[in-house]
């Protein structure tokens, strides 16, 4: 078995007391009454954690549950990997900040980016958290083409900060009136919602590069400089585009010159059993973001740019306070190896597998189950009110999420979308039984919202 860590199934997951128990409502309570501004699923269920091992995460109330979300999305290679940490530690104790010098760690973690990467994407600055990365792209994506308009898609995510938040649903006041000048959004194919189908029903990918192209013309400024969107989207529900859709894309941006940038920051580093998802499709993006399990956990995210643009990093001011710090790359490198030496990408390949067999059967199963999808360790299931009419079903989501979490399944609760991403580490036997533990959670969603 690729993976290192093998869960004991007879141990985990471990419920000693209902969750939350009664350390973590008064830990939570301590802590919140000066830390603000939480997430939906602490919010949903307000545990303490404490520790974590490989695939399973440990409360201050001695629960111990399976981790179905690596964080979020982030330590793909389990939590605390032995050779990650390590790597980590060295630097903790040698070189923590010497602002951009180069250093050794850095050298090597350059090199292996460039052995890794696909194409020629062999321009590199590193950041600390997604949302920056994106930005820097932004603004290399117009340094490169001297244009500044920026076109997005609808539910995609790319961070909190204005730009990034100008390229997706701006849901609060607080960022003004409007978006930011210059940034357009267009609907992307999502096969179970689509906007255009063809006369067999099945969605028409054609019709939206086609509108594209009109909006191109008559929405624009006519001064793009990147269409960004995200491979698949995270937020929006781990939604897979159709497979000619990447295709025909970069097609129409080489045909109007304009880049297209790729936010792989929560789809890259094996995620999809990829180093980038957009692999799947076998288009190099122009720029890329990487992120999340980039570092397994460390906050480490970079910029990767192909041959022709990377000097359009001198025109940026790319460097930032804590981007490539020693302990940062140590991470990514190691998380890097741990990747090549342990057969992961066939390990998340052969994971699909295990869990599309698994989801196909649901959709038949149950009656709230409307789309399931997967690619590698990202997962998305739509619960719906009806399946011909595909209601969102809020309320479902919201009840599998905390059953299943009681059973001892930690994850990310979305709405009426049940997002799923194990660590790319986890075995097949503890593969199937958190398979088990949501199955049964929709079983008894289904029981209590359909009486009779």
């Amino acid at each position: 078995n690729a993976a290192p860590y093998k869960v004991d199934l007879k141990k985990y997951p471990k419920i000693v007391v209902t969750p939350p128990g009664p350390k973590s409502k008064e830990m939570h309570a301590r802590c919140t009454k000066y830390f603000k501004g939480l997430s939906g699923q602490v919010k949903l269920f307000p545990v303490v954690f404490e520790s974590g091992k490989g695939c399973v995460l440990k409360d201050i109330d001695g629960n111990e549950y399976l981790d179905f979300s690596s964080g979020i999305y982030v330590t793909t290679l389990g939590h605390c990997h032995p050779k990650i940490s390590e790597a980590v530690a060295k630097y903790a104790k040698t070189l923590m900040n010497c602002h951009d010098f180069t250093t050794e760690i850095k050298t090597l973690l350059m090199e292996k980016m460039a052995t890794i990467l696909p194409g020629d994407l062999t321009g590199y600055q590193l950041y600390d958290c997604g949302t920056a990365a994106v930005e820097a792209g932004l603004r290399v994506c117009r340094a490169a083409t001297k244009q500044h308009e920026m076109i997005s898609c609808f539910y995609d995510f790319h961070g909190k900060t204005y730009g990034a938040v100008s390229l997706a649903q701006m849901r609060s006041s607080v960022y003004g009136p409007t978006r930011a000048p210059g940034f357009h959004m267009v609907p992307r194919p999502d096969p179970y919602r689509p906007h255009w189908t063809k006369a067999d029903g099945t969605i028409d990918t054609d019709r939206y590069i086609q509108f594209y192209e009109e909006y191109l013309d008559r929405g624009t400024a006519g001064q793009v400089a990147a269409f960004v969107l995200e491979p698949i989207q995270g937020w929006g529900g781990s939604v897979i585009p159709p497979d000619d859709f990447f295709p025909k894309l970069k097609k129409l941006c080489e045909k109007n010159k304009i880049l297209l940038m790729a936010d792989e920051v929560l789809t890259s580093m094996g995620r999809t059993g990829k180093w980038l998802a957009m692999e799947h499709w076998n288009v190099v993006p122009d720029v890329v973001t990487l992120g999340k399990g980039f570092g397994n956990g460390f906050p480490v995210t970079a910029v990767a740019v192909r041959e022709q643009y990377k000097e359009s990093f001198e025109a940026i001011s790319a460097s930032s306070s804590y981007g490539g710090n020693p302990m940062a790359c140590a991470a990514a490198l190691a998380s890097i190896e741990v990747i090549e030496e342990e057969n992961l990408l066939e390990h998340a390949q052969e994971l699909e597998k295990l869990f599309m067999k698994r989801m196909k059967k649901w959709l038949t199963q149950f009656k709230i189950v409307g789309d399931v999808r997967v690619k590698g360790c990202l997962m998305g299931v739509e619960l719906v009110k009806d399946k011909k009419a595909k209601t969102p079903f809020d309320e479902a989501g919201k009840m599998v999420y905390q059953s299943a979490f009681r059973k001892g399944l930690a994850w990310i609760p979305a709405g009426h979308i049940l997002r799923m991403s194990p660590p790319i580490v986890m075995d097949n036997d503890t593969a199937n039984k958190c398979m088990d533990i949501i199955e049964e959670a929709i079983g008894e969603t289904e029981k209590a919202l359909l009486k009779g």
